[in-house]
């Protein structure tokens, strides 16, 4: 199905961040491309399959702080530069602070 099918809920930003992430394979300090609210896309070379989880650390350096969360891949895109979108699960209220403080602060830089 087309991503339009699917009306995003929150507003991505964009940020130069890193990600490290666990999936089939570990990779670290991968270039966060956008993120809001409902998930994260991340430019890689190792590509998951839709539907995989991943665990995701997330580092905040403005904010001194870093959250691990579970993602869900929702959508891949094998030509270069390759990326997948990851759709947050299991986010609780102090990591929906603490991305939300994060979102805030990248907004009015822009």
């Amino acid at each position: 199905m087309a991503e339009e099918e699917y009306p995003r809920q929150h507003t991505r930003f964009d940020l130069d961040a890193y990600v490290d992430f666990t999936g089939t394979e570990v990779l670290l300090n991968h270039r966060i491309q956008n993120i809001s609210l409902g998930g994260i896309c991340i430019q890689t070379d190792s590509l998951e399959e839709l539907g995989a989880l991943v665990d995701l650390v997330i580092n905040f350096p403005e904010l001194d702080n870093a959250i691990s969360v579970r993602g869900e891949v929702v959508w891949a895109n094998p030509e270069p530069p390759m990326d997948i979108g990851i759709r947050f699960v299991e986010l609780d209220n102090e990591q929906k602070e603490t991305l939300r403080r994060y979102i805030q602060l990248t907004a009015k830089k822009t």
